[in-house]
């Protein structure tokens, strides 16, 4: 097979740094996918400037892989036609992203469908290697990398990932075909660990950093790193995120990517760290931080819910619907920071994405 290379254009939009929501997947209340409504998501995205879209990833559920569900290939078919009617009308390139999970053969399997598809890169997780040594797992991501562009991934233990020394991440980072790592922890002392490896690496000029810290969005983005490489020191930034926070309220999440890459000298660091809490404050309500993120999924489908994207919560697993209480606590970030939700662009907009 031929192995897949990111092209310099959406290349350079991953390294300037954009928006990539994670797409949730929407459901009717037999448990079925919504295809109208799952359509009307990602024109909602791409509509409020996202430069890209992460497809199969947790956030879209990973039952979806489940022979007897069968959506992970229909669902990026889905996205791909969208993606594809967005461009043919529109000049901004947009990255495609199809999550890659489980056993090398797992694998190695929805990589190759999502090169097949036109995929840009693949979001690949660890989470099924969890015991597995540093050799074991570059073996695992080379074999990955050889099919398509590769996006690391550190996902927070809390959900399933598992501890990533920094000798991988130094190794990982100096595969052919990594173009980015997702650092998506929750945890300021692995963050670091990723960004020394890339830094160590020698490639810290290829490989692009975002975030997936969900609980420390803004900070991540403020802020530069310097490093020693054992030669010199080193400065990196990460450039974007690929969030599931930002499958909501996303118009409001273009226009804080925009306001860190344009204004930054002219910002107010006391109001950025003020702004900063007021997110990692909505994403605990919609994540579920009280309840060990037990409802981080159905917290983001009650906000697109009360949009009128989704017509309700619904999983592929009937156990996982809201905490108690966090209801109330999604009521409250509402109230509170009413400046973070873009409820107005949705309304505005959302009979014709559900055209």
């Amino acid at each position: 097979m031929i192995q897949l290379k990111l092209n310099i254009e959406k290349a350079n939009a991953l390294r300037c740094g954009i928006v990539i929501p994670a797409l949730p997947l929407a459901l009717n209340r037999n448990r079925k996918m919504d295809e109208r409504r799952q359509r009307a998501l990602i024109r909602y995205y791409l509509d409020a400037g996202a430069g890209g879209l992460a497809v199969a990833v947790h956030t879209t559920q990973f039952e979806i892989r489940k022979p007897e569900i069968g959506l992970f290939r229909p669902i990026l078919e889905l996205a791909k036609e969208e993606h594809n009617l967005f461009v043919a009308t529109n000049s901004k390139p947009i990255v495609m992203i199809s999550g890659v999970i489980g056993q090398t053969h797992q694998a190695i399997k929805e990589a190759q469908q999502a090169a097949e598809l036109g995929f840009d890169a693949v979001l690949l997780s660890l989470a099924a290697l969890h015991e597995a040594s540093n050799d074991t797992l570059l073996l695992h991501c080379r074999e990955i990398a050889n099919i398509i562009p590769v996006i690391g991934f550190y996902l927070q233990s809390a959900v399933g990932g598992r501890k990533l020394d920094v000798d991988f991440w130094r190794e990982f980072s100096r595969i052919d075909n990594v173009v980015a790592i997702k650092i998506a922890p929750f945890n300021r002392y692995q963050t670091l660990d990723v960004i020394r490896g890339v830094i160590e690496s020698g490639r810290a000029d290829e490989v692009i950093l975002y975030t997936g810290n969900d609980d420390n969005i803004l900070i991540d983005l403020l802020t530069e790193f310097k490093m020693s490489d054992g030669k010199k020191i080193v400065s990196k930034r990460i450039s974007g995120g690929l969030l599931g926070h930002w499958a909501v309220w996303t118009k409001k999440a273009i226009e804080l990517v925009d306001l860190v890459h344009c204004s930054e000298e002219e910002n107010d660091t006391r109001l950025l760290l003020t702004l900063a809490t007021q997110i990692t404050d909505c994403n605990s309500a919609f994540f579920d931080v009280a309840n060990n993120f037990a409802g981080c999924i159905t917290g983001i489908h009650e906000v697109l819910r009360r949009q009128g994207l989704l017509e309700g919560t619904w999983t592929l697993n009937e156990n996982e619907t809201l905490s108690p209480g966090q209801k109330e606590e999604i009521d409250r970030v509402y109230k509170a920071y009413p400046n973070l939700n873009d409820d107005a662009f949705v309304a505005e907009n959302l009979d014709h994405w559900l055209r």
